[in-house]
């Protein structure tokens, strides 16, 4: 047996791994350590251990490959490597000169992003007959996997396999131990792909937890965070770790809604109930019957739509517009809105008792500024996203580029990360060519500038606001006029700080534009 190591030492790292198949460890912890054990036995620079999810490999451990390596998803069909692995019940080698993609190329940690892989071999895994996911060894060197003996290298693929399967059986018995009967989605479709939320940060575990949580009852819930966060990832979440994942999950926005068809969109109307309705149709409550409604921007629904809303929500009961028999439904609520409610409430603009019939367990989703070290691994997620879309292959980022996005203050949170990678990408793809193996990412690409940085506002931080005779201008005054009062102030300090600019404006107070340009007609603001 050629393998560098003794008889001795061979056997005892193959015992650490069957000792730990009988300890209670976290899978990562079991994952780490069993790539640990492949890197001292086989001859390899880089291993990894994926997991099969729908048609997607996701990275559940690695050793050797950039960091970010955890936050992408590899589709099967778009990688030919790793669907030839994940098809063979064999072990495949690739040979130095093999034409076919590396998904690894760029992403060997600390070495050159155009450096290629020069040899790769990867192994199926299956449990229970099943394809469960692949194993990957690279070296950076040809013909280093030239001296594995492959009776060494079976050994170590079953006790993968074995190690796979406690791994599931303990997060198995774990989850029906504290939720008892949860429904584990095993096929995940291209909505659902899209609907994962990535990040480790603390405070990202936190929040996944917290949706596990409540996702197993029949609570009503309240998304807050400021525009851009995720807040529609999370109801999604809410919805498919429910009992309710088989019934529909129906979105509506209620700042779009026009105020005179508000009633319409929620409940249905019959024919001829007014002026244009040609035909009876269903409301939204209606079509989520069983299932999930999700209303987003809640905090912008008018005060007469909010009153009908909350009789619905009492009694389960709606009624088509025109129509006198109500019907019964059976709809959860999750709610979403950037605004603080609980303010909303105080100042007049939402009915207290809608407020607590929708925030029966409040979720706050946070801004990226407070999640930083999740920025390179959403980063890897949307690059993966966008060489689907894109039509290109081994979009990597470069360290200048790496360090700008950490360093970046993020006002319009995710959604601004996707769309600035998605001009980034074109950029570079635009100027290495689309048929590159590589294409790299640069901070120039990026259309970052750090000089302008500290001019960027920070949501919920508001300008300064003069206190001079303060105590005269709320002495007497009800607690709505004095909120009144300071919101008018607030909306004019704001403008002036940005020179009269609406859009600014509205982005560092967290409110969308439209509905930011309608506090300007009701305080009668004119901008400069």
């Amino acid at each position: 047996m050629v393998i560098i190591m003794t008889t001795s030492a061979f056997f005892d790292t193959l015992t650490s791994i069957v000792t730990d198949l009988s300890r209670d460890l976290p899978a990562e912890r079991r994952y780490r350590n069993l790539l640990e054990a492949l890197l001292k036995l086989f001859p390899c620079d880089a291993a990894a251990l994926l997991k099969l999810e729908g048609k997607q490999l996701r990275p559940l451990a690695f050793e050797g490959l950039s960091p970010d390596t955890l936050g992408r998803r590899f589709e099967v069909a778009e990688h030919p490597r790793l669907a030839r692995v994940l098809h063979a019940r064999d072990p495949i080698r690739f040979e130095a000169g093999s034409t076919l993609p590396d998904p690894y190329d760029g992403l060997v940690d600390n070495q050159d992003l155009q450096l290629h892989v020069h040899d790769c071999m990867g192994v199926s895994l299956y449990i229970d007959d099943l394809p469960w996911g692949v194993l990957t060894l690279d070296a950076m060197d040809p013909g280093s996997f030239d001296s594995i003996d492959p009776v060494a290298l079976r050994t170590f693929i079953r006790l993968t396999e074995a190690t796979v399967k406690a791994a599931d059986r303990m997060d198995a018995l774990s989850a029906k131990a504290e939720r008892q009967q949860l429904v584990t989605r095993t096929l995940m479709d291209e909505k659902d792909a899209e609907s994962e939320m990535i990040g480790s940060s603390a405070i990202m575990t936190q929040l996944k937890q917290e949706i596990s949580i409540v996702a197993q009852s029949h609570l009503s819930v309240l998304v807050q965070g400021e525009t851009g966060v995720g807040k529609e990832l999370v109801a999604r979440q809410i919805h498919y770790q429910s009992q309710r994942n088989q019934g529909p999950l129906v979105q509506i926005n209620c700042a779009a809604l026009p105020e005179n068809l508000a009633e319409s969109e929620l409940f249905g109307h019959i024919k001829g109930a007014f002026s244009g309705a040609g035909a009876d149709r269903a409301g939204k409550f209606e079509i989520a019957d069983g299932g999930t409604l999700f209303l987003d921007e809640i905090g912008e629904l008018p005060l007469n739509i909010q009153a009908k809303l909350l009789r619905a929500l009492q009694s389960g009961e709606i009624q088509r517009v025109g129509r006198d028999q109500p019907l019964q439904v059976d709809v959860r609520i999750v709610a979403a809105t950037n605004r603080n409610l609980q303010q909303e409430v105080s100042a007049g603009r939402f009915r207290a008792d809608l407020y607590h019939r929708l925030s029966v367990y409040p979720l706050l989703v946070p801004p990226l500024r407070e999640r930083q070290q999740d920025v390179l691994l959403l980063a890897a997620y949307l690059l993966e996203s966008n060489q689907r879309r894109l039509g290109a292959q081994g979009l990597r980022l470069a360290h200048d580029a790496k360090q700008l996005l950490l360093n970046y203050p993020w006002p319009g949170n995710v959604r601004e990360l996707g769309h600035l990678l998605s001009r980034a990408a074109l950029k570079a793809i635009t100027s290495q060519g689309r048929d590159n193996r590589i294409i790299i990412i640069a901070a120039n690409h990026l259309g970052l500038d750090a000089s302008d940085w500290d001019e960027i506002a920070t949501p919920g931080l508001p300008p300064q606001i003069s206190t001079e005779s303060q105590d005269n201008q709320y002495n007497g005054a009800s607690l709505k006029q004095a909120t009144e009062l300071f919101q008018r102030q607030l909306i004019e300090a704001t403008l002036s700080q940005h020179s009269g600019n609406q859009a600014a404006a509205a982005r560092q107070l967290g409110i969308h534009r439209s509905n930011f340009y309608r506090l300007l007609q009701r305080h009668a603001i004119k901008p400069s």
